[in-house]
């Protein structure tokens, strides 16, 4: 590219305008776009010294945004952590495996210093269970060992780490989470379970000082722009990871644009008074939604459900459990929505789903807004009645659609048997009900991988191949507007980003095929080229 123009042409543009869904050529300006239409057209508006970029009969599609994930995590576990996923994403299937893993670590990590594993999940590996104190005290005892599991909502820790946390068999468990004891003894088992009980070790940037924050920070956004997406998010940011983002030099471009969630708890001091975030502002991060919790995770048990698990693990919760008590739900939603923020609250279970809708019906009687964009993320099991009644709230909701294939097989023998389990991120029936909707990875609980994210909405297939819910099936044509022009609506960002429309900023990704011709092309379809305000910031091929 030369000069501040450049000229996009010979292929296929798909907008994700309504206005104007396909076009032939793009003519930007700096960062932004120009016009959008038809070659010779286009040609006509080009200054004498503009750039070309022949797109070779390929496709450009606006360039994907993250509308739920932990950015830049994924780059703390590349760089910084032990990976033990199991398949299909890795390759730790067992016990064993595991802590061999973690004891290599050990071996070349000075003592006193801590060791952390994760993405470790119970429901995957031979032994169906988390480690014990005991094993990872095998491991070591001179250095502080934290196992994660990959959903983030459970840990296991060795004795050092819970000497140092004065965590004993008598320390009760807090509300909304629990310590796992010996059904005998009583004894400690070493598990942490829950956001309350975890603590600061449940937070993506546990362990991360600034050198690395910003080592994990080029390695994560390295990974996102060869997937082709240009606007990713952190949604669950402690005021320790603001005060990280926010040490950008002035004036420095960090490669990649990110909306920041902080905690809802930390509101209002956040904002206000004497302690709140002196927030300096750039082009490249911005805040945005208050993130609040409901519940757990299925591959723990601790969604929150209506009915019970298909084969519940714990006979004393059958449903799952409340992370956030009804009332205090109550009390932060109120809250946030008197202070004008929008919400996006983790919801997994159709019980935490419910929680949260009555509390929004109860701050949209006492305090109206006519356009909050209150969001539920995940909604695994959205009912129909649910559906409908987000609908009339003006609730929206950002689907974890990976789940079908890392954990449809599960859902389906497990956690909610074959019926429900078919009904899993219900795109379709969202779509149905005119809720709008978005799709999400939440990396780094999966690797940010948008084609085969749209795919899982797409076809439904799990890990094994079953068809799991095809009546939830959507086209190829809403999901690729669910990560593109879907996610910027749900953030606010709709008149800067998500459709290749004058005006926008200039992030376009290039496919190898255009997805919507026919599903082959779909399956083979992958990322060439990653186009970020104007300029290229990533090429497999040009």
């Amino acid at each position: 590219m030369s000069g501040s123009q450049s000229l996009f042409f010979n292929g296929t543009v798909l907008t994700m305008d309504d206005d104007r869904p396909v076009a032939s050529a793009v003519v930007i300006d700096g960062e932004r776009i120009l016009a959008v239409g038809d070659e010779e057209d286009m040609r006509a508006l080009l200054q004498p010294d503009a750039g070309e970029v022949n797109l070779q009969g390929r496709t450009m599609i606006p360039a994907f945004i993250d509308p739920h994930g932990h950015f830049p995590d994924p780059g703390f576990i590349e760089l910084f952590r032990v990976d033990l996923a199991p398949p299909p994403r890795g390759d730790c299937i067992d016990m064993n495996t595991a802590l061999e893993r973690l004891a290599d670590r050990v071996a070349v990590t000075p003592k006193g210093e801590w060791v952390m594993g994760v993405l470790f999940d119970n429901t995957a590996i031979a032994e169906n269970r988390m480690p014990t104190r005991a094993e990872l005290d095998r491991v070591s005892t001179e250095h502080p060992i934290w196992v994660i599991h990959a959903s983030g909502h459970n840990g296991v820790a060795n004795t050092r780490v819970l000497d140092m946390l004065g965590i004993t068999s008598e320390t009760p468990d807090p509300a909304g989470g629990r310590f796992g004891r010996d059904p005998k003894s009583g004894e400690l088992t070493g598990l942490i379970e829950g956001l309350s009980a975890m603590g600061n070790m449940g937070d993506t940037d546990f362990l991360i000082d600034r050198e690395r924050f910003w080592l994990g920070f080029r390695a994560c956004r390295d990974e996102y722009l060869s997937q082709g997406v240009t606007y990713a998010q952190n949604a669950w940011a402690t005021r320790e990871m603001l005060e990280h983002f926010n040490s950008l030099p002035d004036g420095e471009d960090p490669g990649i644009d990110v909306m920041l969630l902080p905690i809802g708890e930390l509101e209002p001091g956040l904002s206000a008074g004497p302690e709140a975030l002196e927030w300096q502002g750039n082009r490249y991060f911005s805040l945005g939604p208050r993130k609040l919790f409901t519940d757990g995770a299925f591959q723990l048990q601790t969604a929150y459900l209506s009915e019970p698990y298909f084969k519940p693990a714990d006979p004393d919760a059958p449903h799952g459990m409340t992370y956030t008590d009804r009332k205090e739900l109550f009390v932060q939603v109120r809250k946030l929505h008197r202070m004008g923020f929008q919400i996006h609250c983790h919801c997994n279970g159709d019980a935490g789903t419910d929680n949260l809708l009555d509390a929004i019906e109860a701050a949209l009687e006492e305090f109206p807004r006519s356009d909050h964009r209150h969001t539920v993320i995940h909604g695994q099991v959205l009912r129909d009645d649910q559906l409908e009644r987000m609908a009339r709230l003006g609730v929206t909701v950002s689907f974890f659609t990976a789940h079908i294939h890392y954990w449809g097989d599960r859902h389906y023998d497990t956690f909610l048997g074959p019926e429900r389990a078919e009904g899993i991120s219900p795109t379709a029936s969202a779509e149905r009900h005119g809720v709008h909707f978005t799709i999400h990875n939440d990396a780094s609980v999966t690797p940010t991988r948008p084609i085969h994210l749209m795919q899982c909405a797409v076809n439904r297939r799990t890990a094994s191949g079953r068809l799991l819910g095809e009546k939830e099936r959507i086209p190829i044509h809403s999901a690729l507007k669910a990560h593109t022009i879907e996610a910027a609506w749900q953030v606010f960002q709709e008149h800067e980003r998500g459709s290749i429309t004058p005006g926008k900023i200039a992030d376009f990704a290039v496919l190898s095929t255009n997805p919507t011709s026919h599903s082959e092309a779909f399956e083979n379809c992958v990322v060439l080229q990653t186009i970020r305000r104007g300029e290229c910031v990533f090429a497999k091929s040009c």
